[in-house]
């Protein structure tokens, strides 16, 4: 109030334009329209110089036939298909590295995690040992070093096999195959309905609360037993494609490449530590005091850790292992100085061989954008979810 008595009339029109229309304004205007302004003289400075060196600007070639072949593919590709095509194996490419990646890390890294606080010094002393070599070592070094360690293994006709079933050579790693013999048209379902089963088994036991590990891993072999009994019941046969040297190679069975082998390798042992530092602190942020209320219950260390200070400790690991899972999707792009095709590699060599390296580097972006949004969203979904279950009543 005034010294009169009397409220300030509120200001008019006028005077609240006056008061938004500030510095403040004007100064995040001319910025705006600064960087609008760079931006253009840019692009207008790559167009003419991809007019001035006869290339179109534009994202046509995606529909023009590659002329170059990928090593490594996990669908049909020739060099007659396209460059869309291309990148759609490189994509794949670096799909299967990075999930398989997240797995194992997350294994990995949880169980060095664990082991690391454990009250044997030799098996503590270890496990700090590989977190510090591995988290001070630059990653492109060691998939340099685990490229030449696969490598360095015998050639096919030198291979000893492992169990009679695995071979380890230079050529890439040979292991058995699943093989259906006699498989009935449209009987995915004899695979597909235990699937869909034991999924919903895992939705309503973690809907009431009552999933374990041993509930699982009981439910996933009962599934399993199924399949199998209605595969037998369709007069399915199933064995397996051992592989055996023929020649001068291995023929059958499944191989790995020694450049996804040093790759998945690499990303697994680089950011595992990572993951096992974050485990770490995240069980020594739950307090005393719940490890001591579970003890006078009769709990052992094992059920403690399961039931009492994992569900804890998940509030504080989830966000740090989705950072950890967006750098390993990210840094599997160095698959391109060991050799492994992945889409920095086929969009790499599709810029060589099409000019077009601005419309390349744009989809390159735009699709590991997309891939880290993805994971980001789904952590963030399942962080709410622990954080919501962990933030109820006890």
């Amino acid at each position: 109030m005034s010294e009169t008595g009397l409220t300030p009339a509120a200001p008019g029109p006028a005077g609240r334009i006056r008061a938004w229309w500030g510095p403040r304004i004007v100064t995040q205007i001319v910025t705006v329209c600064a960087v609008l302004a760079l931006f253009w003289l840019l692009g207008q400075n790559t167009a003419t110089t991809m007019e001035r060196i006869g290339i179109a600007p534009g994202f046509g070639f995606l529909g023009h036939s590659a002329n170059f072949e990928i090593g490594e593919t996990s669908i049909p590709f020739s060099a007659g298909n396209t460059y869309a095509y291309a990148m759609l194996v490189g994509l794949i490419n670096t799909v299967k590295v990075a999930l398989l990646g997240c797995i194992l890390t997350t294994i990995l890294g949880v169980t060095i995690g664990i082991a690391g606080l454990s009250g044997n010094l030799l098996l503590a002393g270890l496990v700090r040992g590989y977190i510090e070599i591995v988290r001070n070592t630059p990653l492109l070094l060691q998939l340099f070093f685990w490229v030449s360690l696969t490598k360095a293994f015998p050639p096919p006709r030198q291979a000893a096999p492992l169990f009679d079933a695995v071979f380890l050579t230079n050529r890439g790693v040979f292991f058995p195959a699943p093989i259906f013999d006699g498989m009935p048209d449209g009987a995915g379902w004899l695979i597909g309905l235990p699937l869909a089963g034991y999924g919903l088994f895992l939705w309503l036991a973690r809907r009431r609360g009552a999933l374990t590990l041993r509930r699982g891993l009981l439910t996933a072999l009962a599934c399993l037993a199924l399949a199998a009994a209605l595969l037998a019941g369709s007069g399915v046969s199933v064995g397996f494609d051992v592989p055996v040297l023929a020649g001068f190679n291995i023929r059958g069975g499944v191989t790995i490449t020694p450049e996804f082998t040093a790759l998945l390798v690499g990303l697994t042992v680089k950011f595992s530590a990572a993951i096992a530092e974050i485990v770490r602190a995240g069980i020594q942020s739950v307090g005393q005091g719940q490890w001591e209320a579970a003890r006078s219950l009769g709990m052992h260390r094992g059920q403690i850790m399961r039931l009492i200070v994992i569900p804890q400790a998940l509030r504080v690991i989830t966000p740090l292992i989705t950072s950890s899972y967006l750098d390993l999707t990210k840094d599997s792009s160095l698959a391109v100085a060991i050799g492994y095709p992945d889409l920095v590699s086929v969009i790499n060599t599709t810029a060589n061989t099409t000019g077009q390296a601005f419309e390349a580097l744009i989809i390159l972006i735009g699709v590991f954008v997309t891939i880290n949004l993805s994971v980001s969203y789904a952590m963030n979904v399942y962080n709410r979810r622990v954080a919501l279950r962990g933030s109820g009543p006890r």
